[in-house]
């Protein structure tokens, strides 16, 4: 059994037992909760309750035999993907592995766009030829939606190194999960980036499982957010399941690497309500498991309550809700009547020029 998130109102860093050592070097500062105006706060749940009901439907999708191949959903993560990418310019990049959808949907690219493309339709982001896997969009700055395992975080330091280059300012989320922490590419990637001082963050999104093995079974040092210290990068451990603890942790982050401090680690505590894929059927773990995250750590609902308390209504609720589904049901109507590629598809994005 894993062990759970990092509970609210608990700094995660206080659940590691390391003994009180002065750093020899510079350190990021503790991460603030943010402090969000209630517009803002609106804008996080709304987020966060739009990439649920688009996985809810996506799932829905795959079992009525729409969408092929393979699918895996970011529920119960929603909050890392908020709160981070709320805090990112136009002049920054995002990458990740194959539990995409909802990063691509806050990069902007709109939901039919992602929906169509999980169904395989020409209207897809990536025409239909990507799937749920395999996603891009150099125009909204999202560089995928990568199938191996950790191949997005030497990427992404490419990409890090393609902002220094050309002096852009911009700087690189580069996501990955647990399991893939474990890579060789990964260490690699770290080494070059702190040696050339990369504008990149590399966020360990820690859902507990690697498929369907847990990070303290699979890790001989589970407290991810230390996995850079030999290369001299700095970690901070953070509550995924708190939007506002991620949008602090993104702004000392970002703060950190635009100063041209190099790269940083984020390692998000968070959990995936369902299991690794479609295909998954999560017996490595008990159902009282999942319903206690749910009932004690779901980032929606405590989002939820920080607006009630803000007071924002039940009938306003209602209202964002009714909006969230009717967008949803529109992606997922267009995404069913959409056509399919034609075949002469095949043979075009294969090549960058022609030979």
């Amino acid at each position: 059994m894993a062990k759970a998130p990092a509970a609210r109102k608990t700094e995660a860093p206080q659940s590691d037992p390391a003994p009180n050592r002065a750093p020899n070097r510079e350190r990021p500062g503790e991460p603030q909760s943010y402090r969000a105006s209630k517009d803002e706060l609106l804008e996080f749940y709304k987020q966060m309750l739009l990439i649920r009901r688009f996985e809810e439907k996506a799932g829905q999708l795959y079992g009525l035999g729409l969408i092929g191949g393979f699918c895996h959903l970011y529920i119960g993560q929603e909050a890392v993907a908020v709160g981070l990418q709320s805090a990112l310019s136009d002049k920054d990049s995002v990458i990740t592995g194959y539990r995409d959808h909802g990063h691509m949907l806050l990069c902007g690219i709109p939901p039919k766009d992602v929906m169509a493309e999980l169904t395989g339709r020409q209207a897809g982001i990536s025409k239909g030829k990507g799937g749920s896997m395999h996603m891009f969009s150099v125009e909204h700055k999202f560089y995928g939606g990568h199938g191996i395992v950790g191949a997005q975080v030497s990427l992404g330091t490419g990409l890090g190194f393609a902002h220094k280059y050309r002096q852009d300012g911009g700087v690189c989320l580069a996501y990955f999960g647990d399991g893939a922490s474990n890579q060789g590419q990964v260490y690699e990637s770290f080494n070059m980036a702190e040696l050339w001082k990369l504008p990149v963050i590399y966020v360990i999104e820690n859902n507990q499982y690697a498929m369907g093995t847990s990070v303290n079974r699979a890790s001989s040092e589970d407290q991810l957010y230390r996995r850079g210290e030999s290369f001299r990068i700095p970690g901070i451990q953070v509550d995924g399941m708190d939007v506002l603890a991620s949008r602090g942790a993104a702004e000392e982050a970002l703060a950190w690497v635009r100063a041209g401090k190099g790269p940083i680690i984020l390692e998000m505590k968070t959990y995936r309500y369902r299991g690794h894929s479609m295909s998954d059927p999560a017996k490595y773990r008990s159902r009282e498991e999942v319903q206690a995250v749910r009932d004690k750590s779901d980032p929606i609902e405590h989002c939820k309550k920080l607006l009630e308390d803000q007071g924002v209504g039940e009938a306003e609720l209602k209202t964002i809700e009714q909006e969230i589904r009717k967008i949803v049901a529109e992606a997922a109507d267009f995404a069913e009547s959409a056509p399919e590629p034609e075949p002469a598809e095949l043979y075009t994005d294969v090549l960058v020029e022609k030979y």
